[in-house]
Order: C-alpha cells, then structure tokens, then sequence
C-alpha cells in the first residue's frame, strides 16, 4: 500500500488536471513514457502528490505501484510541495562531521516539521542532500538560491529570522 507523504491536502485545479490528462493521452500507448509523463506532472503541479501518481497510472493502465516506485527512486521527483523557502541542508561527509545534524535538527525545530515536509502555509520546505560540493564551507544550507556556510546550530535562529519576518 502507498502511503500519502504530505501532510498538505491536494488543491490542484481543473485546469492542471487538463492539461495533466492531455499529456497521458498523448503517451498512454506507450509505457516507456511513464518517466516523461511524471516530469511532464511534476512540471503542472511542481510535485508529485498521491493524487496525481493514482491520476497517471490508472491513464496509462500501470500499477500504482510501479508510479510510486519511480517517483521514489529518482531523486528529481518531489513526493511533496516545495514552500516559498525551500531549505536544504547539506548531510554530505564533510558537513556531516562538520555538524550539519545539529544544523538540520534546529531548523527543524524553529519552523516545526521535518525534513521532506512543507509547513501547513507552505512558506517553508525542508530537505536533507547529499553534498553540494561547498565542502570548505561546511557546514551548509541554501535557501532557495542564498548559501549559507560555515554554520553551527545557534546560527539558525538568525538566519531564519529574515524569512520567518517576510
């Protein structure tokens, strides 16, 4: 069975459920377009909640599952929605030692929830990453396009305080 994975309800619209149909009807006879689809959905909805992976296997006649199990496996699908601040903390080694859990563990705890969540008013998304190659920075976080380096967890309230604000 698939579990739902966002805490946010589903609000897409009829005009990206049209445009999400006329893409599977464009592919449905092909299975080996399954990959394009998805990106295709990811595009109209920006993720991939549990709604569209149901409204995409039952158009291309592919089990759940086998959506689920793509969406999954490959790191460019998002199972939930992205905030207007998409926070990411780099778990890489050099951050990791570095003590980017600490770093995580506090963001998590200022805006309250955990990483691959979305906050309810979809502000903020958190996500852990593997390294993003700012190693002599370590530890790091972006926010959206803004790096942030060389941080310890008391730095959080700081940094967050600008976006908390806004």
């Amino acid at each position: 069975m698939v579990k739902k994975i966002s805490k946010i309800p589903f609000s897409g619209t009829p005009e990206q459920e049209a445009q999400l149909k006329a893409v599977i009807e464009a592919n449905k006879d092909d299975k080996s377009m399954l990959m394009h689809v998805m990106q295709e959905a990811q595009l109209i909805y920006g993720y991939l909640p549990f709604e569209v992976q149901v409204m995409i296997a039952e158009g291309m006649d592919i089990p759940l599952e086998k959506v689920y199990g793509v969406s999954t496996f490959y790191a460019q699908f998002a199972l939930s929605p992205k905030g207007k601040y998409n926070i990411s903390v780099c778990l890489g080694t050099a951050c990791y030692v570095k003590g980017s859990q600490a770093v995580l563990d506090k963001i998590s705890e200022i805006i309250g929830i955990e990483s691959g969540e979305c906050t309810p008013d979809g502000r903020f998304s958190l996500e852990a990453c593997r390294c993003i190659g700012a190693c002599g920075l370590a530890p790091v976080i972006t926010i959206n396009d803004e790096v942030y380096g060389k941080l310890t967890a008391d730095d959080m309230p700081g940094i967050l305080e600008k976006y908390l604000n806004e």
